[in-house]
């Protein structure tokens, strides 16, 4: 299972794999922590419908857009954009322009932009991932058996089907029959990215072909980012060789217990995880921990025991409450925030979960990263910082020290601390995110050009 990308793709070399050199000693890794091994283009793309007045359809760019003079649906920025994306566009043209004014599904849109590409010879076009490897949209899993006897997915499938139906009326022989139509969508929903902006905000569907091959693991040895609908997949581990069997991104958000990751994997992708941090059982009581009532201590607990394991003490019942109602009233609300965080709802958990939930309780991390966000949207500056500050531990534990997020909570805490007039601080914290985002993104992304280095420069020039 994987990823996907188009006929466009390029790949880094192939280095081929040794267990010893000539010396007898382990040889040296020939891919670098921070090295592109892969980047590219998408097999197809689809803007969310909600960008879709805001963002380009082609090269996904938040600036002023116009509409498509035809189907009055999709905006480019500029007639160049329009020309280029025109080759996909023209197909499914007609069939927006049925629908107008009503908004199409995300997903319906992009099985219908699938089904126009295999119908206009997509399914001779190969996505690289290596000089001679490469895969078809075919190669792809489609987990057909899994979704015929999944009725949530079936039951999707089926309103799906009643929307291409209802845009291809005037061409109904373009519709797959069901079982076409299935293992189209299985390979949809199992092997495709969300796109992410630079804020790491979701704001497009997409496959790509050769980067599917790639599995995953919830302690990763790579990374994909973006920039537009370009992928780009970087090692953030030194390897031995560019060998795809032993690389490794992540499907999922790494910010919850093995349980749930498991639970997630096994829902959307139809598979149980197997690896290292889903199969160690101190990782979820680590991520459920309580804090041991012996402030001296400040050990992870388990509300469960009787005694504290270090220091013997004693786990009340009045902890173990107040640990429940804790948990029970978080679970709620961020349920509750999954759009749109509220700054005062974010505080109330906090205050339960003081001095009961253990710092790395993954309960407490989610509140602050829901509070953190929540106070730099309604301008609580300092409040961010403190959340900011707090979040630190917990990010670097559970996304790793090499992960995209971490850097970008970096770089947020660097620009309010220089707004805020503390260029030292700032510094110390654009530096690492420097430090973290160069390996993610690479140092040519636009993040890092038109934003982190020019915030590095002004930290550095107001600090001294």
């Amino acid at each position: 299972m994987a990823t996907p990308a188009v006929g466009s793709s390029r790949s880094a070399p192939t280095f081929a794999c040794s267990s010893k050199s000539k010396n007898g000693k382990n040889p040296a890794p020939q891919i670098k922590r921070g090295q592109r091994i892969l980047t590219e283009k998408p097999f197809a793309f689809v803007l969310k419908s909600q960008y879709r007045l805001e963002r380009c359809d082609n090269c996904l760019e938040a600036t002023k857009v116009l509409k498509c003079s035809n189907c009055r649906y999709v905006s480019y920025c500029h007639r160049s954009c329009q020309m280029q994306a025109w080759a996909q566009h023209k197909h499914e043209c007609p069939f927006l322009k049925k629908v107008h004014p009503r908004v199409v599904p995300d997903a319906a849109r992009m099985l219908c932009r699938l089904i126009l590409r295999l119908e206009h010879g997509g399914d001779l076009i190969r996505g690289y991932y290596t000089e001679h490897g490469s895969r078809k949209f075919r190669d792809l899993m489609s987990h057909y058996a899994e979704i015929k006897n999944d009725p949530m997915r079936l039951e999707h499938l089926d309103s799906l089907h009643a929307v291409l139906s209802d845009m291809m009326a005037e061409s109904p022989s373009t519709v797959p029959n069901k079982t076409e139509l299935m293992s189209i969508y299985g390979r949809l929903i199992t092997n495709g990215f969300n796109i992410l902006d630079a804020e790491m905000n979701s704001i497009a569907t997409a496959i790509y072909l050769g980067v599917s091959i790639t599995d995953h693991s919830c302690q990763p040895n790579a990374v994909a980012t973006f920039e537009g609908n370009e992928l780009h997949v970087h090692a953030i581990e030194d390897m031995e060789c560019l060998d795809w069997s032993k690389i490794f991104i992540s499907y999922i958000d790494l910010l919850n217990t093995p349980e749930q990751r498991r639970l997630d994997l096994k829902e959307h992708y139809y598979f149980l995880c197997v690896c290292s941090k889903c199969t160690d059982a101190k990782e979820s009581k680590e991520m459920l921990a309580a804090l041991c009532p012996n402030r001296n201590c400040g050990v992870g607990i388990s509300v469960d025991r009787t005694n504290c394991p270090r220091c013997d003490a004693g786990i009340s019942p009045k902890l173990r409450n107040a640990f429940n109602e804790a948990m029970t009233l978080t679970r709620h609300n961020l349920e509750n925030m999954k759009d749109v965080a509220y700054l005062d709802v974010c505080k109330v958990c906090l205050d339960k979960q003081t001095g009961v939930f253990h710092p790395l309780n993954v309960w407490y991390v989610k509140t602050l990263d829901a509070a953190f966000e929540a106070a730099i949207e309604v301008g609580k500056w300092s409040d961010a910082l403190d959340y900011g500050q707090r979040l630190l531990p917990g990010f670097r534990k559970y996304h790793g020290p090499w992960n995209p997020l971490l850097g970008l909570l970096h770089m947020k805490l660097g620009k309010i601390q220089l707004y805020e007039g503390h260029a030292k601080e700032a510094l110390h914290h654009l530096e690492e995110a420097q430090r973290i985002l160069t390996v993610t993104h690479g140092r040519d992304h636009r993040l890092l050009t038109e934003q982190l280095y020019l915030l590095v420069l002004q930290a550095r020039q107001e600090a001294h």
